[in-house]
């Protein structure tokens, strides 16, 4: 039976018949002649001492690297151009496959006498402490520089500064480049980890690679990460990709976007409008309500031949009843034409008592003769009984149940944010370009969501929930039509969507969206940092399920959440982890014609039991920019994530004001009024970053 256990963590023994041999084989070269007369037999006996110094180094090199491995971190960085890219793997990072075989090697360095190798060494441990004791004398201060470079040939060079566990890595020093199947990448992919550990750094990697397949790349940034947005930016001039952006937060740069004004149902706009409004306990009645009355207007909109968006939603809502008698002024002329002239018969007959209606519920005389008319003749038409039903309702009355609507149009449609998502299709001095996503995927562009979350997270929250509809509604186009509709057909391009802290975007369109929008060639890499987070915007734990069981591939970085890190935990195996238990014992004899008078005995048991493959303490212990990822199939997999060094790049802009300006210049061609004559970060607009 073999040994189950490899003893790497212990002393480099092997480094003492290495020196033997190494000083045995130097005698023999240049010992005395009578030692062995003939030259070739030296040489050959020199060659077998050295074989077997070079073999017995060869395992404590094994030994001393292990050990080193285990406390030193050493840096991953990457150039833009060393990101690998393929069109049949997405690049993760480098590391290795976990098995039963790196349980067995984390647990040994738990146990209490393996803590020794796990430290950094007496020379790190003393420069550390001569460099908190001098931080404040000038004189020590080039001594300080020299202990505190980063350098190979410096044995007190400072580890970074990731925290973590290191020998949750280091158990295997033998890492390599870490791909998953593109053909798995539409089943969806889920990251998580805690703030700044390294999920943004990640979303880099793969936007970089998205961006060079040619994919059509979409990425909701919630907060608004600066460097996030100069890499895609950087990205899409080095291969000539069309890039715009949307931010909440520079309404001067962004360009526009109506979130309803495009749609396959009329009452998708409803749904994208009503969908931020609190939906628990009283307050879903409420919502369904607003449901109605905004699918009514929203269809009112449409057959009057109007695209719908925010700011016309929030005008008709306080004023219904001028887009109902605009509407029914229509629909009459069609189908009754001269029906004014009843209106004066009806003032004679019912005047009186139309007046102390029309004052009792706040609504204009005429339009209470228009719906008199309507039901005098019996004329039916199911958009028609909507609007007769809103416009019988007491004014005060019907906008007390719609009270919730109100506070969210107004704060979307107050200031320069009602430019950006209520635009002016008719402007033609406007150079922001207006987007919407099947423009964007014709063009195979790359397109940064800056939603500025931390000014105002329930705008954010509603803008991108109803953009995340919108591409639902888009997803069902091409599903049902493919190339016509858009060019995401099977062989063409794909859509890329990444969403960082995708809790606060997240609703019900999200469901369909990661359930059925594979199909239409859709990728969504979602970003968060606990799935507690994901519930508590759900508002249910079961749909939180049922979207968390749509994401096949999952990346863990560092938690801080029980709850989260078993979503990895409780889908590995049990595994056999080997430990030695030492015996001894002692007896004696009373047989006289024994010449032992006692027995000794020394052993040392193997034994075996089982344990998870991973706990939720290693995922908590995670260094910065470090991850485990189930992936192909729920393969476990440890790796580590580059960090890009965008030193030298020539793509990449000095500082977003240059990239600001460029944009600027390239928005000016594109309308024809040459290159602008102030940039918008001269000027102070926008909320900075």
């Amino acid at each position: 039976m073999s040994n189950p256990l490899e003893a790497k963590l212990r002393p480099a023994v092997e480094l003492i018949p290495a020196t033997a041999y190494s000083v045995a084989s130097a005698l023999v070269i240049a010992g005395p002649v009578w030692l062995t007369p003939a030259w070739t037999e030296r040489a050959a006996v020199s060659l077998t001492l050295l074989g077997l110094s070079a073999l017995n180094g060869h395992r404590a090199w094994q030994v001393l690297r292990y050990r080193r491995n285990l406390r030193v971190l050493k840096p991953y960085v990457l150039r833009p151009e060393q990101i690998p890219w393929s069109r049949q793997t997405l690049f993760l990072g480098m590391g290795f496959r976990w098995t039963a075989q790196h349980t067995q090697r984390l647990a040994e360095t738990a146990l209490p006498h393996n803590l020794r190798y796990l430290r950094p060494n007496l020379a790190y441990r003393l420069a550390r402490r001569f460099e908190a004791r001098t931080e404040h004398l000038p004189q020590f201060s080039r001594l300080r520089a020299l202990t505190g470079h980063p350098a190979w040939w410096n044995p007190a060079a400072p580890l970074p500064d990731v925290g973590g566990n290191p020998a949750l890595h280091g158990v295997e020093p033998d890492e390599h480049p870490i791909h998953m199947s593109l053909s798995t990448r539409v089943a969806h992919t889920l990251v998580l980890g805690t703030t700044r550990v390294g999920k943004t750094r990640l979303a880099e990697i793969l936007i970089t690679q998205d961006i060079r397949r040619g994919d059509v790349v979409i990425c909701f940034d919630p907060k608004g990460d600066k460097d996030l947005l100069i890499r895609m930016y950087a990205e899409a001039r080095r291969n000539g990709r069309p890039f715009y952006v949307f931010h909440l937060g520079y309404p001067a740069l962004s360009a526009r976007y109506n979130p309803i004004g495009a749609f396959s149902r009329v009452t998708e706009v409803a749904t994208r409008t009503a969908d931020p409004l609190p939906s628990e306990g009283n307050s879903a009645a409420f919502k369904e309500f607003v449901w109605r009355f905004v699918n009514v207007l929203a269809k009112t909109m449409v057959a009057l031949g109007e695209r719908p968006d925010f700011a016309k939603i929030y005008a008709y809502a306080v004023d219904t009843e001028n887009l109902a008698v605009r509407y029914l002024t229509q629909w009459l002329n069609k189908i009754k034409p001269g029906w004014e002239d009843s209106l004066g018969r009806i003032q004679k007959e019912q005047g009186k008592e139309l007046a102390g209606r029309a004052q009792k519920t706040n609504r204009s005389l005429d339009t209470l003769l228009i719906v008199t008319y309507i039901r005098e003749q019996g004329l039916r038409e199911p958009l028609v009984d909507a609007l007769l039903s809103i416009l019988s309702n007491d004014r005060t009355y019907f906008e007390k149940l719609v009270s919730s609507l109100y506070p969210l149009l107004e704060k979307l449609t107050t200031g320069r944010i009602a430019e950006l998502i209520s635009p002016d299709y008719l402007d033609l001095a406007d150079p922001r370009p207006i987007i919407d996503w099947m423009s964007v995927i014709n063009q195979g562009a790359v397109v940064y969501i800056g939603l500025d979350s931390l000014s105002d997270s329930e705008v954010a929250g509603a803008v991108g929930t109803a953009m995340f509809a919108d591409l639902t509604s888009v997803a069902g186009q091409i599903y049902k039509f493919g190339v016509g509709a858009g060019q995401l057909a099977p062989g063409t391009r794909k859509l890329a969507l990444h969403a960082d802290e995708f809790n606060e975007l997240v609703g019900d369109a999200f469901i369909p969206m990661v359930n059925k929008a594979g199909g239409a060639g859709y990728q969504v890499t979602a970003y968060t940092q606990t799935w507690d987070d994901v519930e508590a915007k759900i508002g249910s734990a079961p749909k939180a399920a049922q979207i968390g069981g749509n994401f096949n591939s999952r990346v863990f970085l560092r938690v801080e959440n029980t709850t989260t890190a078993e979503l990895l935990t409780e889908k590995l195996p049990q595994v056999n982890v080997a430990t030695i238990q030492p015996a001894s014992g002692a007896s004696d004899t009373n047989d006289p014609t024994d010449f032992a008078e006692f027995a000794a005995r020394n052993e040392d048991k193997i034994n075996v039991t089982q344990v998870p493959m991973l706990t939720p303490a290693d995922l908590i212990q995670l260094p910065k920019g470090q991850a485990f990822a189930l992936i192909e199939g729920g393969q476990l997999y440890k790796i580590r994530i580059p960090l890009p060094d965008n030193s030298g790049d020539p793509m990449l802009p000095a500082s977003l004001a240059e990239m600001v300006q460029d944009m600027e210049r390239q928005a000016a061609e594109r309308a024809g009024n040459g290159p602008p004559k102030q940039s918008i970060v001269q000027e102070g607009r926008g909320s900075g970053w």
